[in-house]
């Protein structure tokens, strides 16, 4: 049967435990596939699942379980389970978020997807018609509820529409490949996705040389600007200050990046926006970074308190499995100096550049250091983007980079739930093999 999340409660406080949790997640999702230019796939999944917390004897255990499972069954798993671990203080939230939307975005039909796929391969074939294009498209509704025996119960529904586009060229011994994706709350018409990658192969169609040198600036457009801003969004865990990881851990008040920077996080923003964390706690906005200067550490319940600071709405567990831990979400990256529009007014600037667009390589660490491979780059000569360029390496630091831009766009594009400015970087290292 199919667990009811009020019995679940009322069983786990029966079995003896002082206090539970109960976070049930169903999703429902319509993918479909296109390969080589074709209709390749339609999928339809279904996942319904739950996890159980309890505390026993001041100790925390963790059963989670997906579709039909006995209540009886899996209290008795968490019981088991927390004898194994040791005393915790129950932190549950006791206040129920209020005054929030139930629902976010709007259904995508699967006939309305496939005639979007079918379009975006049309337009870079009409351009191109020797590409080998490939597209993803899919419409997933979540529907989330937190309830607790302290008396919180919260819950909304988030359906996400998601469209990608990618482009293969093969010219002797040369390959390309070019993607492109975006995210809605509803309607994704797949003109603005088929234009990028459009103007990607536009921009490849001659090879060139790269520069090398330190002194080259290098334009990261807002899918490359993910390896800078991922390591800044783990340097602000609150878990990497319990662990003294962190090289920002006696940085607060102080400046850590370019003064031209605010990175915030925006709760009611965006296709990427929620009420509350998995914890229940209300999301708020917050900017962590201020023109450049340091103004907090991000954290769970937990580990908000360790710190002494107060809950932000930043628990997230990733999946059932999972105890909540530091996450960040919506978070957005604005300047207060910049140039309008994106990465052509930014290369219309350089009278020598590379653009970084795709990478290879692992991401960088807390350290900052990075040495990755350019998967899909440009040269640039006297404001102009003159061709691709091919076997050439990027290396450098990541907190040294964000301290050495000199420009950044005024247009703004989501990256997962990264909300990122195109913009020019200094101080890095070109390598290229003739």
């Amino acid at each position: 049967m199919t667990i009811n999340p009020e019995q679940l409660l009322e069983i786990a406080l029966k079995s003896g435990a002082e206090a539970a949790e109960v976070y049930a997640s169903r999703s429902v999702s319509r993918p479909i596939f296109f390969e080589a230019n074709r209709l390749k796939q339609l999928e339809s999944i279904d996942s319904e699942g739950v996890g159980l917390r309890v505390w026993k004897d001041g100790r925390v255990g963790l059963a989670i379980a997906y579709g039909d499972v006995e209540s009886k069954d899996l209290v008795e798993q968490a019981i088991a389970l927390s004898a194994l671990n040791e005393p915790e203080e129950n932190l549950l939230r006791d206040a129920t978020v209020s005054d929030y939307p139930q629902l976010y975005g709007e259904e995508v039909s699967v006939e309305q997807m496939v005639d979007w796929g079918k379009s975006a391969i049309a337009q870079t074939l009409d351009r191109y018609p020797e590409a080998i294009c490939g597209t993803e498209w899919d419409c997933s509704r979540e529907t989330v509820r937190i309830l607790n025996s302290k008396g919180l119960d919260c819950g909304y529904t988030d359906i996400t529409v998601d469209g990608s586009l990618s482009a293969e060229l093969t010219r002797g011994d040369d390959f390309l490949n070019v993607w492109y994706g975006q995210s809605e709350r509803g309607d994704l018409p797949p003109d603005a996705i088929a234009q990028k990658v459009l103007q990607y192969l536009d921009w490849a169609k001659k090879n060139a040389k790269a520069p090398s040198g330190k002194k080259v600036p290098v334009i990261f457009t807002a899918k490359a600007a993910d390896l800078l801003w991922g390591v800044v969004a783990i340097a602000m865990s609150g878990r990497q200050v319990q662990q003294k990881a962190t090289p920002w851990l006696e940085k607060i008040g102080q400046p850590v990046i370019s003064d031209i920077f605010t990175v915030s996080q925006q709760p009611d923003f965006g296709v990427y926006s929620l009420p509350f964390d998995d914890e229940g706690s209300s999301t708020q906005e917050i900017a962590w970074i201020d023109c450049g200067i340091l103004q907090g550490f991000y954290g769970d319940i937990r580990t908000c308190k360790d710190l002494e600071v107060k809950a932000t709405g930043n628990g997230f567990r990733g999946d059932l499995g999972n105890y909540p831990s530091p996450g960040l979400f919506n978070l957005a990256i604005a300047a207060n100096q910049t140039i309008q529009g994106d990465i052509l007014e930014l290369a219309a600037t350089l009278k020598n550049g590379l653009i970084v667009d795709q990478v290879l390589g692992e991401d960088s660490d807390l350290s900052g250091d990075f040495s990755i491979n350019i998967d899909l780059g440009y040269r640039v000569k006297n404001g102009e983007i003159v061709g691709r360029v091919k076997d050439t390496m990027l290396s450098g630091n990541v907190y040294t980079a964000l301290n050495h831009v000199t420009a950044v766009a005024s247009d703004r594009q989501w990256h997962g739930s990264l909300f990122v400015p195109a913009m020019i970087v200094e101080g890095l290292s070109i390598t290229s093999r003739d």
